[in-house]
């Protein structure tokens, strides 16, 4: 598998993405609970961007095509992200906007917590990021070995480091952000029971991360929301950074997602709506019974 994953470095990031809308059909056709939750997740997210009645079955069509092209890709680039010299990786963001909202916070002697959420490209913000500075990123290690190590080889690049979802890995970002540097939690991420709490994405009930808003009263950094949007044939990708500024009246994870709303209305067939987003953890009460207790 590591071979395979690094021959299929070699080839055009175009190329790949070709590959990549061929697997996201493979994959839609061959699983049909993947397929019913894609289609789920997506009709449900534009009725709640578009209103019940602003989309026709048409456009709900055109986006659900591109969307399950959209999750082949985000495989089949990996190779390329992971494997390619991290100069030619960072050369593919042909447009970053909000670069001095870290710059503006570190200014000010803050770290700042960047969330990516998984929309476009998200492996790619780490690296560009490290590219410049030192970042610490969290990541759940799979169960497959050599996935493992493919992680560790294609993501600790630059100035990067990887921060296990553990207490230890815990410590290791609130001390990067105490020092004044940038780390990336992915805030859509189903963290496990007792880890988070029901927050509304899309208008459901989600079980949501409260990881950051305990990092944030810790530390006192500055929060970002970043996306890496793909550009059509293999043309590169565009980053987009913006600030934001927590409402002591509401919720830090309830207005994280209203935040990752935002960021995957501008393209909603680049979010992984495949992924099991509303799911209830093992251990944790759903979220009706929740709120009768």
């Amino acid at each position: 598998m590591v071979w395979i994953f690094n021959q299929l470095a070699h080839l055009p990031l175009s190329v790949l993405h070709l590959l990549g809308t061929a697997l996201g059909w493979i994959t839609y056709w061959s699983s049909g609970s993947y397929a019913k939750r894609l289609r789920e997740n997506l009709q449900n997210g534009l009725k709640f961007i578009r209103g019940k009645d602003g989309f026709s079955e048409t456009e709900y069509r055109n986006i659900l095509r591109a969307s399950v092209g959209e999750v082949g890709k985000s495989a089949m680039e990996l190779p390329w992200v992971w494997k390619r010299p991290l100069e030619e990786v960072v050369a593919g963001v042909k447009y970053c906007e909000g670069w001095e909202h870290i710059e503006s916070a570190q200014a000010q002697g803050k770290g700042v917590l960047m969330m990516t959420p998984h929309f476009g490209c998200f492996e790619l913000i780490s690296l560009y990021i490290a590219a410049r500075q030192p970042m610490t990123s969290m990541y759940r290690p799979p169960k497959w070995k050599f996935l493992d190590i493919l992680m560790h080889q294609g993501r600790e690049r630059g100035q990067t480091k990887l921060a296990a979802t553990d207490m230890g890995g815990v410590r290791q970002l609130l001390k990067a952000l105490k020092r004044g540097e940038t780390v990336g939690v992915l805030p859509d991420q189903v963290p496990g029971n007792g880890e988070g709490e029901w927050s509304t994405f899309f208008g459901r009930p989600a079980y949501t991360m409260t990881l950051i808003g305990k990092l944030i009263k810790s530390s006192g950094a500055a929060m970002v929301m970043c996306s890496c949007k793909r550009l059509p044939r293999g043309e590169g990708y565009e980053l987009y950074i913006s600030p934001l500024f927590i409402d002591d009246s509401v919720s830090i994870s309830q207005q994280i997602n209203a935040s990752m709303e935002q960021v995957i209305a501008t393209c909603p067939e680049q979010y992984l709506w495949s992924y099991n987003r509303y799911k209830v953890p093992r251990g944790a009460l759903p979220p009706d019974t929740n709120r009768e207790a």
